[in-house]
Formats: C-alpha cells, sequence, structure tokens
C-alpha cells in the first residue's frame, strides 16, 4: 500500500520518489523495527531517566555530595549521546546489527556490575553506572531511532515518537520497580539491581531480533556533503539550542523526588515522583509528532520547550503534593515532547537519507555535553546541607527558555530556506 499526500503535486512526487528507494510505511519490517526499536528506548534512555533513585540512595548513603553524585548519571546520559558520533558512521557504513549488539553486551556487563558496586564507593558506581552503561547505551540508542527513518518516509515523526515512548514507559516502570526492590528488606540494593538487569538484558534480546535495516545500495549512495553540513547555520544553531535546553531540561528528573522529601512530602508518595513525571510524558511523546508530521517538528517542538522552561520557574509555588504532583504531569508531557521531536527535526535538516546517520550523531554528540555539565551545575547550587534550590531553578529555566529562543530564530531561518512556514 502506498501513502500519499493529497497536499500538493510537488509533495506528491517526493512521496512517490522516497517510496520507489525503499521507503515504505508499511510492511512487517517496518513494524518490528519499531517495536524493537521501542524496547530499546526503554531499557535505555527509560532506565537512565530512572537516576533519580539512585540519586537520592547514593546521596543518602554518603557516597558523595548531590553534585558529585550528579556526575554519574549526567555522564551515562553524556555518552548515551555523544556515542552516537561513532554510532552514526557505523550505522551509515552498514554495520547496524553489529553495533547494537555489541552495545547490548556492554550495557548489560556493565549494569551487572553495578549490582556488585559499593553504594558508598563512588569511583565504583561512576565506572560501572556512569561510563560503562552510558556506552553501552550509546552505542544501542542511536541506531535504534534513527535507523526508523530507512522504513518510514511520510510518518516518519510519527514512527519515532511511538519508539521514543518506550523510554516513557522505562521511566514509569524502572522507577517503581527499582524503589519497591531497594526498600524490600529480603532483596536490597544489589539483588534490586541485578533482578533488573535481567529484565533489560531479556528485553534486549527481544528488540535486537526485531530490528532490521533497510539499507540503501551503497555502490550508488551519494556521500554526505561534509562542507555544506559544517557550514549549515541552521543545523549547527539547532545543536546549541538543543545544548542550551539539555543543561536545564533534566534537573526535575534528576531532582524531582529529592525536591519533595526536603520539602515535607512523604517518601512514599515521593517514590512515585518520576514515575508521575514519566507516564506524563507519554501522550507527549506521541500527539506532538502526529502534528509534526502535518505541521513541521519546529513548529510542533518550539510551544513544547518554551512551556517546560517556564514550568522550572514554577516550581517556586509546587511546595506541597498535589501542587507538586501537577508539575510532573504537566511538564513530563511537554518535556518528553521534546524527547521525541528532536529526532524528526534532526532528520528534517538532511538533504537525504545517506546524512541522517552522521547527522544524528554529530548532533547527539554535541548536544549530551549540556547534559554532562547540567545536573552537576544544578547540585552544586543547591549544595549538600542546606538545599538552596533558588539558584538551580534559575539556572535550569533560564537555560531552556535560551534554547527555546534560538529555536525560533532557526525556524525563521528554515521558512525562508524551504519557502514555507510547515517546517
Amino acid at each position: 500500500m502506498k501513502e500519499e499526500s493529497p497536499s500538493t503535486d510537488s509533495r506528491k512526487n517526493i512521496d512517490e520518489e522516497n517510496l520507489s528507494k525503499g521507503l515504505r510505511d508499511v510492511g512487517l519490517k517496518a513494524w518490528s523495527t519499531v517495536l524493537g526499536g521501542f524496547l530499546v528506548a526503554m531499557v535505555t534512555f527509560g532506565y537512565t531517566n530512572a537516576f533519580g533513585v539512585y540519586q537520592d540512595i547514593y546521596t543518602r548513603a554518603g557516597a558523595a555530595s548531590p553534585s558529585r553524585i550528579s556526575w554519574i548519571g549526567s555522564t551515562q546520559m553524556f555518552f548515551l549521546l555523544a556515542m552516537s558520533l561513532p554510532a552514526g558512521k557505523l550505522l551509515d557504513m552498514g554495520y547496524f546489527r553489529q553495533t547494537t549488539i555489541a552495545g547490548s553486551l556492554l550495557y548489560v556487563f556493565s549494569l551487572f556490575m553495578v549490582s556488585i558496586a559499593h553504594t558508598d564507593k563512588y569511583y565504583q558506581i561512576f565506572l560501572s553506572q556512569g561510563v560503562g552503561m552510558g556506552i553501552g547505551a550509546g552505542l544501542i540508542y542511536l541506531p535504534a531511532v534513527a535507523v526508523q527513518s530507512r522504513h518510514w518516509q511520510v510518518h516518519r515523526a510519527f514512527a519515532m515518537g511511538v519508539v521514543t515512548i518506550g523510554s516513557s514507559l522505562g521511566s514509569i516502570f524502572f522507577p517503581i520497580m527499582l524503589n519497591q526492590l531497594f526498600k524490600n528488606p529480603s532483596v536490597g540494593f544489589e539483588w534490586g539491581v541485578r533482578a533488573s538487569a535481567f529484565l533489560v538484558l531479556g528485553l534486549l534480546v527481544i528488540g535486537n531480533l526485531l530490528m532490521s535495516d533497510n539499507q540503501p545500495d551503497l555502490s550508488n549512495r551519494p556521500k554526505p556533503d561534509m562542507k555544506y553540513m559544517m557550514t549549515d547555520v541552521p543545523y549547527w544553531l539547532s545543536i546549541l539550542a538543543c545544548i542550551l535546553i539539555n543543561m536545564g531540561l533534566f534537573f526535575p528528573y534528576f531532582y524531582v523526588q529529592l525536591f519533595g522529601i526536603v520539602h515535607g512530602v512523604d517518601e512514599n508518595v515521593a517514590f512515585y515522583f518520576l514515575a508521575i513525571l514519566s507516564a506524563a510524558s507519554l501522550p507527549g511523546r506521541l500527539l506532538p509528532n502526529i502534528a509534526a508530521d502535518k505541521f513541521g517538528p519546529f513548529n510542533a517542538l518550539i510551544p513544547c520547550v518554551g512551556i517546560s522552561g517556564a514550568m522550572i520557574f514554577a516550581l517556586y509555588g509546587t511546595l506541597n503534593v498535589g501542587s507538586l504532583i501537577a508539575f510532573n504531569i504537566i511538564y513530563g508531557f511537554f518535556s518528553g515532547a521534546y524527547f521525541s521531536l528532536v529526532p524528526p527535526l534532526v532528520a528534517s535538516l538532511a538533504k537525504g537519507p545517506h546524512e541522517i546517520g552522521v547527522r544524528f550523531g554529530i548532533a547527539y554528540a554535541l548536544a549530551g555535553l549540556g547534559f554532562l555539565v547540567g545536573p552537576p551545575i544544578d547540585g552544586q547550587l543547591i549544595g549538600t546541607k542546606n538545599f538552596d534550590w533558588s539558584k538551580a531553578i534559575i539556572f535550569s529555566g533560564v537555560t531552556v527558555l535560551s534554547g527555546f529562543v534560538l529555536l525560533i530564530i532557526v525556524r525563521s531561518m528554515q521558512t525562508r530556506r524551504k519557502n514555507t512556514k510547515l517546517v
């Protein structure tokens, strides 16, 4: 079945050309690759989003200051994105399967190593969780997302949105699972981590079996125009915007559980804040992507980023259970939209499918710098005794809104370049 867009003849011709190259929005391979990518996102990005649970455990175990502990989670997130550069290149070279399998093995091995690390030994958890799991996840996540563009064309943003929903589901499930296991005296930290590792192993096996590449003919494929890419101003401004947004957007994901406990919320309730945040991001990762297929990724993303930045400042007034739950719901929806809309936005800046791997790799690797430095700066601003939240809120809110302004500028440039407002 061939998908057609009724808007204009030129759009129809473009879609027919892409369909003739094998970019069909139907078929068992396309849908199974989406499902496989969904599972990969669930156990990589989704598990990483559960670091707030570990942040709380390590802080109260006295492993280090909140700022130093944040370096573990931010390093893990940085490598998850930074490894996109070699992973994207390997994807373009046709090594999709080899890359995801190697990443899966490293990721699961490192997670098992976390289970034997001492929670009060900083270097042990940093190497296993920050470095090992981060590198392993990076070799799996980017290929699982980017390969969707080789199976889907007309509904590319929708397909990528479905994949990123997996990270939301993981962000809901894993915090609840880990919190329940860690506080159970008969399980504890070691076996709690091991139980999650066995689950991750099983899901990665299924995900790798379901996913497949739709590699174009390499002999006739044009090479990426690196000179044009290096001077593509909208592309580089978009990356800068993502760096700024990433510096502030993860503040609630790392600290909302601790924020609630410090402000008198019962621990049994605060344990579910991350799950609520992630549950709210489920529709946020899908509905805006449907709009992006019709109106363009920039038009869908910009309002979501602006609202996310404003919501961080709303933390000044969220000092009880009801307001914190409301914050988690609203912030979860709009921040979740950011994570799912960045992939189609980067893909829209590429000249063709042959450029997507390298563009994703460069963009994600550099955007990871925001994740690397943002949470530790937040931790340093919060402090170790009095927990001064004001400076961290201002820092995170300003960086997100700065990225919001840059995206508005890039959108204006893209509308002139493509001669349409649907960008």
